[in-house]
């Protein structure tokens, strides 16, 4: 064995970040100062010490702190993107697993109900990630109508908009711990018995 092999090797270069390394290291950053304060008390300087760049090399990656949150929105959407609504047991599966992604991600779902009123791009990105959902549970109610399992009555499309929006602001409230609220072990199983219930008219999702 012979000593460069042993021994690193001092003329070789450290491997400089890339620019998915950094962007990546940013939003690392603001997920975890947004578990620790209110995204208004988090500076461009922070997310910019906190991904060990300069804050001009931060506004390199994106144009403000508010594009990093939406960033951080988006892909918490993705993960919600892969599992579409259906009807029957899997709906039951779905909204645990959404549940569950919201839960993890709850300092950014946080983040984004505060900024969602004040930004215009915020409200439509999550006005779009909503509209993908109730067209996903509108599918799934249609289709639960065709085989005679679901309630005739009120229209697929509006039902839908009515349990989606129920589901946002239960899992935001309980997320926020904002008041009156449901506890965050209670509330799947109550939102899931009024969605059994508004679609079927009685327990399906429960068995």
């Amino acid at each position: 064995m012979t000593s460069g092999d042993s021994v690193p090797r001092r003329g070789r270069r450290r491997r400089r970040p890339s620019g998915d390394d950094r962007e990546r290291a940013i939003l690392a950053t603001a997920e975890r100062l947004l578990a620790e304060r209110a995204v208004h008390d988090i500076s461009i300087d922070d997310l910019a010490k906190g991904a060990g760049i300069s804050r001009p090399t931060f506004y390199f990656y994106f144009p403000s702190k508010e594009a990093v949150i939406l960033t951080l929105l988006d892909r918490v959407a993705e993960e919600v993107r892969r599992r579409p609504a259906r009807a029957g047991e899997r709906v039951s599966e779905d909204l645990a697993e959404i549940h569950t992604t919201f839960r993890v991600h709850a300092p950014v779902m946080f983040a984004v109900a505060q900024i969602v009123g004040e930004s215009e791009e915020a409200g439509k990105l999550w006005g779009e990630i909503l509209e993908e959902f109730v067209a996903g549970v509108t599918a799934a109610i249609e289709s639960e109508l065709e085989r005679g399992a679901a309630l005739e009555g009120i229209a697929p499309r509006s039902l839908a908009i009515a349990l989606v929006w129920m589901l946002e602001r239960v899992l935001h409230t309980s997320l926020a711990g904002q008041q009156p609220a449901l506890g965050l072990d209670d509330a799947l199983d109550i939102v899931l018995g009024v969605w059994s219930r508004a679609i079927y008219g009685n327990d399906t999702f429960g068995g």
